[in-house]
């Protein structure tokens, strides 16, 4: 399931979008990252008048046969009893949604419930929760290229739709386990540095956690450390379709808002693949999970905010897309020296 095409990033309007940056009335570079996103936003439009639309946030829930080994002080059930707050609207992804005019789709990618018909959640379910990686792979390959080709499909209609900036949220209890897997074998770092406290564990909860995936890392890395088969081995549901997700959506030449670490996670995978995919992504936010950091320094990241924020579920997109609004409005909005009369400087 790498048969994605993702372009580099023209850089042809860049000198022209530079200077009509640099012309309006402010002294150079005063503006700071909002200068450095609109020219983003311009580069990946292809235009000097760039349109945001539709902004959307698409959450994906999926369970971890990992949790059930007690790697979070939260019991599985809580995933599914999410999905229900975040389709009631009572979630912080959805406050923080309606609070930027964001649309919200809740994905069921992997949910160990069965849910009945809803007319928000979107059923892309693969299994009922993967296969706990202490004891073998958390999916097969078909499992795996079928999560990412869903999540594909579903980014395509909406950008089809009129969609032309999205973000991802998540929801596993678990997935900071996976993530932590993730980013230890692909950044090559030691997985104590990759291990945070996910929801919530204390001193005690943590060192388990560090032992069970230790000893995961220890009897289940494959042999073929292929970003695939990583994913395949470490990776969920909902984390596999995250980076479908963001492969198409970059594919599209879509602004791609990436949230915390567990999304970063997914992204870690789609750059391995793609890593042109980094060209559309703008960063939210540093999580306050350790190994969100070294994460973002890992793939030379410059996130908008730093919020001490560790929620999930695309909240930091969502805190942060007014900035990305800021950024398009100066640029289109905002005067030049010449058209305000204003004199600029020798």
């Amino acid at each position: 399931m790498t048969g994605f095409n993702i372009t580099p990033l023209n850089s042809g309007l860049e000198a022209a979008l530079t200077e009509k940056i640099n012309l309006k009335t402010k002294p150079l570079g005063a503006l700071g990252k909002l200068e450095k996103l609109a020219l983003q936003i311009g580069k990946i439009q292809n235009t000097l008048s760039p349109v945001l639309a539709q902004p959307t946030i698409v959450v994906f829930a999926g369970d971890h046969g990992i949790a059930k080994e007690g790697v979070s002080p939260y019991p599985q059930e809580v995933t599914w009893q999410m999905v229900f707050n975040f389709l009631q609207g009572g979630a912080g992804i959805n406050v923080f949604a309606r609070q930027h005019q964001i649309a919200i789709k809740v994905v069921d990618a992997g949910v160990n419930y069965t849910f009945a018909p809803h007319p928000d959640l979107i059923d892309l379910k693969v299994a009922p929760g993967t296969q706990s990686y202490l004891h073998a792979p958390a999916m097969s390959v078909e499992e795996c290229d079928t999560a990412i080709s869903r999540a594909a499909t579903l980014v395509a209609q909406l950008h089809k739709d009129g969609c032309n900036v999205i973000g991802f949220g998540e929801m596993g209890i678990g997935n900071t386990s996976s993530a932590a897997m993730l980013m230890s074998l692909l950044c090559e770092l030691p997985l104590e540095q990759c291990i945070g406290r996910g929801t919530g564990l204390d001193d005690k909860g943590l060192e388990k956690k560090k032992a069970i995936l230790s000893e995961a890392l220890r009897t289940q890395t494959p042999a073929d450390k292929s970003p695939l088969e990583i994913l395949r081995t470490f990776g969920g549901f909902e984390v596999a379709m995250i980076c479908g997700a963001m492969l198409k959506a970059a594919e599209l030449k879509m602004i791609v808002l990436v949230d915390g670490f567990i999304t970063t996670a997914a992204l870690l995978i789609a750059a391995a693949l793609h890593p042109a995919i980094l060209d559309y992504c703008v960063f939210a936010h540093q999580s306050n999970e350790q190994g969100h950091q070294q994460l973002l320094t890992y793939l030379k990241a410059d996130p908008l905010l730093q919020l001490g924020m560790r929620l999930g579920e695309g909240t930091g997109a969502a805190v942060a897309y007014p900035l990305v609004q800021s950024a398009v409005a100066f640029l289109n909005e905002m005067a030049s020296f010449a058209s305000a009369g204003v004199s600029n400087k020798d």
